[in-house]
């Protein structure tokens, strides 16, 4: 496979190396991805993330394994067990179906290749037209509000909400953007507010509980989110916290949008009491550890409820802002998720 680099992946020499995630910002180290494995190890601890990538790596990876020699039957057990690594991501399901026609083919091998480096390319042109659409909707002088993380990190372009955030700023749109520091394993803090400062986008982190303040003293425009999952009736799987900004906007009357590419919209998935939910191991919650070391601050016996996701009602957002357009509330309600522009 060709060498090539995004902002979280790179191919070079025909490995796969994905950035740890886990370690940003105090550390830039890029992780090897050998095997199938490996890479699940890395989507389960958070290494690799964000829905477009980790489905961008599992295609990465499938390919170059069929480029390595391994069998069809082989290759088919692994998509599989990737599959499984994520539950809530649809990204993943329909990245890993595509891989699968691929592998389907006479040619498996190049079929897979040439597949993968689609999907990479699709992705970065995703991303540039969510935010062509979005950044129409951010009005001049802005203070944005956004959750977890959704730039380059996530992705392999410009990212979804960031990317509109991104554009907005280079038209002059943005005032500062609010930064939720994303409990409890602190995306935002640790991520988004290291892309946004690459970016050179005036920021401010806060604590998850300080967005309602900041609603009620006006210092709110408007609320930001990615999504990892859109039902087919416009409830959205996000972040867990992504309700709670949901529930604050709507009672302050603040739009809030949720960006996204197309292939998020799961039409199989009639509402969000139909998407999975990840559950995560107790000790997110517990204490905290990264590329500092590891704290305990709860008691070792304590009994935990993690959610890595929560979804949000329709009913509570603003619009849907996708790659092929805008899906308006309206159009919700009528039962029709589709855009109107394109």
């Amino acid at each position: 496979m060709q060498t090539f680099n995004t902002t979280s992946l790179k191919v070079v020499d025909n490995q796969l190396w994905i950035l740890d995630q886990q370690a940003l910002p105090q550390q830039k180290i890029w992780c090897p991805c050998p095997d199938v494995a490996t890479l699940v190890d890395h989507i389960r601890t958070l290494r690799v993330r964000g829905a477009p990538l980790i489905g961008l790596s599992a295609s990465l990876l499938l390919a170059l394994l069929a480029e390595q020699g391994m069998p069809p039957d082989a290759l088919a057990q692994a998509l599989e067990t990737l599959r499984a690594s994520r539950p809530t991501a649809v990204n993943l399901m329909n990245n890993l179906d595509r891989m699968k026609q691929a592998l389907a083919a006479a040619d498996f091998t190049g079929a897979m290749t040439q597949e993968a480096l689609r999907l990479i390319d699709e992705d970065k042109t995703l991303c540039d037209r969510i935010a062509g659409h979005g950044v129409g909707l951010v009005k001049p002088g802005s203070r944005l509000l956004t959750h977890c993380n959704t730039g380059g990190l996530a992705t392999a372009g410009i990212g979804t909400a960031i990317g509109v955030i991104l554009r907005a700023h280079q038209q002059g749109k943005v005032e500062s953007v609010w930064v939720d520091e994303t409990r409890p394993l602190l995306q935002g803090g640790r991520l988004t507010a290291w892309e946004l400062g690459e970016l050179g986008i005036p920021y401010r982190l806060i604590c998850d509980s300080m967005a309602a303040s900041l609603m009620a003293q006006g210092q709110v425009d408007a609320v930001w989110v990615g999504a990892d999952r859109i039902a087919a009736n416009g409830d959205v799987a996000n972040k867990i916290g992504t309700y709670s900004l949901a529930v604050l906007a709507h009672y302050h009357g603040i739009p809030f949008y949720v960006a996204a590419p197309h292939t998020t919209h799961d039409p199989h998935c009639p509402n969000g009491q139909a998407i999975p939910i990840e559950q995560r191991a107790a000790s997110e919650v517990t204490g905290v550890a990264g590329s500092f070391g590891q704290c305990q601050w709860a008691p070792t016996d304590a009994a935990v409820y993690n959610p890595a996701f929560d979804v949000t009602p329709a009913a509570l957002i603003s619009g849907w802002v996708l790659d092929n357009g805008v899906v308006t509330p309206q159009q919700v309600h009528d039962g029709i998720f589709q855009p109107t522009q394109g």
